[in-house]
This record gives structure tokens, sequence and C-alpha cells, in this order.
């Protein structure tokens, strides 16, 4: 479902592949529903489906950011780098110069792995040292950096790497 509009209807016909495209965004949003204005901590289960759903089957990586209020709410969730099938550029400053702009109280990162194996990279790990460090002297929270894939999903802070 998380394919292009083209290569759908190459496969499946035009109707078909618009029909499936909705129930790919109506989905979407259906998830992200259970995500805003929630404590996103308190329901990680939904916030892991409503990634999923989003990143699992792309096939070029994709880096985003959870932008959270000091009560843990989604400010907003936002697109910080798009790339290739195994590397998408994070910029550390923007990621930070953004949460600033929003007055975010903490942050998670996403991006997925078109591999399908969710194991963070030496790279992940860097990118994601960089920003905890900035983020720290600014006082903003890292909760975690969260690594989805068709294989499965991998948290920086259950493998003990935040």
């Amino acid at each position: 479902m998380s394919a292009d509009l083209r290569t759908l209807e190459g496969l499946i016909g035009r109707a078909a592949a618009i029909d499936l495209k909705l129930l790919h965004d109506a989905t979407r949003r259906i998830l992200a529903g259970s995500v805003l204005k929630r404590d996103v901590i308190s329901s990680w289960d939904a916030l892991l489906a409503y990634l999923k759903v989003d990143l699992a089957e792309c096939t070029c990586e994709r880096f985003r950011v959870l932008f959270l209020d000091k009560r843990n709410r989604l400010i907003a969730d936002e697109a910080m780098g798009h790339g290739t099938t195994d590397h998408a550029p994070v910029y550390p400053r923007e990621v930070l110069r953004r949460a600033l702009e929003l007055e975010a109280s903490a942050i998670i990162l996403v991006h997925n792995h078109p591999s399908g194996d969710p194991t963070p990279s030496s790279a992940d790990r860097a990118v994601t040292q960089e920003i905890v460090n900035g983020a720290s002297a600014l006082r903003i929270t890292v909760h975690d950096h969260v690594v989805v894939a068709s294989e499965g999903v991998a948290s920086f802070k259950t493998l003990g790497l935040i």
C-alpha cells in the first residue's frame, strides 16, 4: 500500500490503485488519531503502529522527528530527510533548530531501513549521539530513536544506545 500511485497503476490498474492509496491514507489517518493529543510515551504501541504503516514498506530511507511538548504530546511529526535505499541525510543542527522553533521539550527520532533489517548502523549511532549531545545542551530530551523495517522495529533506548 505504500508504493507510489504510478507503480500501483502498472501492477493492478488505475481504479484499484486509487482505492488502495485511499485505504492506505485512511489507515494512516486513523492511526495518527490514536497518537495526536495523547502522551506519546504512554501510548507506545499506538505510536509504533502509526510508524509501521507509514514507513515499514518504503523503498527509500526516510528520517522523521516527532516533536513533543512538556506533557509528551505530539506537537509535530516532520520529515527531516529523504534519501536512497540505504541512507537519508540528517543534519543535527536542523533537527535542533526545528525543535527550538516549535518550543519542543522532547523529541523522538524515527527512520526506516528499506533492507528490512531494523538493526541500527554505525552511522545511525553516530548521528543519534550528535543529536543527543546537542539536545542536552539545549535542555531538550531525546526519548528514543526508532528504526522501522519490514522485519520489525529497533529502539535505541531498549537497546541501551541512548
